[in-house]
């Protein structure tokens, strides 16, 4: 696994061992940010249920300005923290702008926003049952009002989120396969 795009294109990402991430194929990232185009330049962004941080180290890599990866796992965290040292080296943005936060996500605070864009990797199994409370209470107060959400999940899944539209479905349909949904208010 590697960033894809941008200015730290090609650094590998390290991820720990064990079932505790999930990492985003490269194959799905590059669909996700060539979609995205030129709305990731000098945005803010968020990744929430990091795991490794790729989707918002490829942001970075990319060029936005800047942001914060969300992860629970104290483990992960230490695997994404090297992932963003060595992201930054490249991408000559200042450290400062990007925050590692070990936290759960619903503890995430509206003074970190707000995001132009936040990215969702979240565990599969808890999909359904949590991601429309965290939509309602907290994706609505860190997300610009034009601000783009984008949930990775798997294929056969579709989600009805109150008040938001589901813009735009990147992947393959399938159980097992990996899509990207993008969610704007609506």
């Amino acid at each position: 696994m590697r960033i894809t795009g941008g200015a730290a294109r090609g650094i590998p990402l390290t991820a720990p061992k064990g079932r505790d991430t999930r990492p985003a194929t490269d194959q799905l990232r590059e669909a996700v940010f060539s979609s995205l185009g030129s709305r990731i330049e000098g945005a803010r962004v968020a990744d929430l249920f990091a795991g490794t941080g790729a989707y918002g180290l490829e942001a970075m890599s990319r060029g936005a300005a800047s942001g914060c990866f969300v992860e629970n796992s104290r483990e992960v965290v230490a695997c994404l923290k090297k992932n963003l040292a060595a992201a930054l080296k490249s991408c000559g943005t200042k450290p400062s702008d990007w925050h590692v936060l070990a936290q759960k996500v619903d503890r995430v605070s509206k003074n970190l926003g707000p995001f132009e864009i936040v990215f969702m990797d979240p565990p599969y199994a808890m999909i359904e049952e949590s991601i429309p409370g965290i939509f309602v209470q907290h994706i609505a107060e860190i997300l610009t009002p034009d601000g783009l959400a984008c949930i990775e999940m798997p294929g056969n899944l579709e989600i009805n989120l109150p008040g938001w539209a589901a813009k735009r479905r990147l992947g393959k349909a399938g159980k097992d396969k990996p899509t990207m949904v993008f969610y704007e208010r609506g």
